[in-house]
């Protein structure tokens, strides 16, 4: 199985990499890891955007340019390790979406409009953290689910997650056991 493992985490001793690491453990695949805090993204403007259509158009999709889209869409199955900042995950995986969403790539349009999945992952999983419980359903996971679901036609779409860790008086250790042992619970 081509499993890909998308780590948006930046800290040393990122909460969300511990989950993450543990949910790769039960997967029990090897798989290609991007860190996107070792990627230097081009920036997405006018002439970023034409010369990716004129690629595009001319169906030259073995362009470095589309590497990223390429390794996404070949993938069987995705984790995202992303942890909740600011109201969302973090810009750079933001950034990355932006390399992946690929016309002709990850998704095609029909004679409707309607996009049409691409991608061969049969399963994409989020796992976050976050410091408080403020809704990173909405935020965070719930742009990447519909991403996956509409646009890349990957419908089992899951979210592993430890809320609520900065509170004072939070159990930290207890929350990410609990998240932990879920993960291992699982049924993969």
């Amino acid at each position: 199985m081509k499993l890909l493992f998308i780590n948006a985490c930046v800290r040393d001793e990122s909460r969300t990499r511990i989950l993450a690491d543990k949910l790769l453990l039960k997967i029990n695949e090897a798989y290609d890891e991007i860190c996107l805090k070792d990627i230097q993204f081009p920036v997405v403007d006018e002439g970023f955007l034409h010369e990716r259509d004129r690629l595009a158009y001319g169906n030259e999709f073995d362009n470095p340019m589309f590497k990223l889209a390429n390794q996404f869409a070949d993938a069987e199955e995705i984790v995202i390790a992303a942890p909740y900042w600011d109201l969302s995950f973090p810009a750079a995986l933001k950034q990355y979406l932006e390399q992946v969403n690929v016309v002709g790539i990850t998704f095609k349009y029909t004679e409707e409009g309607v996009p049409v999945g691409l991608c061969k992952a049969k399963r994409l999983w989020v796992v976050s953290t976050a410091g408080g419980f403020y809704a990173p359903e909405e935020y965070g996971f719930g742009y990447i689910k519909a991403l996956a679901e509409s646009y890349y036609g990957i419908k089992d779409v899951r979210h592993i997650k430890a809320l609520g860790l900065d509170i004072v008086g939070a159990d930290v250790e207890k929350i990410l056991t609990d998240a932990e042992n879920e993960i291992m619970d699982m049924d993969i």
